[in-house]
C-alpha cells in the first residue's frame, strides 16, 4: 500500500478540482513573484484568484520549500 501523501501536496488533488488548474500552474504564478513574504504571496493568492487560505497557504508553503 502506498503511502499516504502528507503535509502541502496533500491539498493538491482539492486545489486542482476546485479552480480547475493543474497545481504546476499556480506555483508558476507564485515563483513569478519572486521573492516576498509568505503571507504576502498567500493574501495575493486569496485576493486575486479566489483561493481560500488553506489552498493558498499549502501552495506557498510547497513553493517555498522547493525553492530552498
Amino acid at each position: 500500500m502506498p503511502d499516504k501523501v502528507k503535509g502541502p501536496a496533500s491539498y493538491f488533488p482539492s486545489i486542482e478540482a476546485k479552480y480547475g488548474q493543474p497545481v504546476q500552474h499556480w506555483l508558476d504564478l507564485i515563483a513569478a513573484r519572486g521573492e516576498e513574504k509568505h503571507m504576502e504571496a498567500v493574501a495575493w493568492l486569496k485576493a486575486e484568484h479566489g483561493l481560500g487560505h488553506g489552498h493558498a497557504n499549502a501552495l506557498v508553503a510547497h513553493a517555498r520549500a522547493a525553492r530552498a
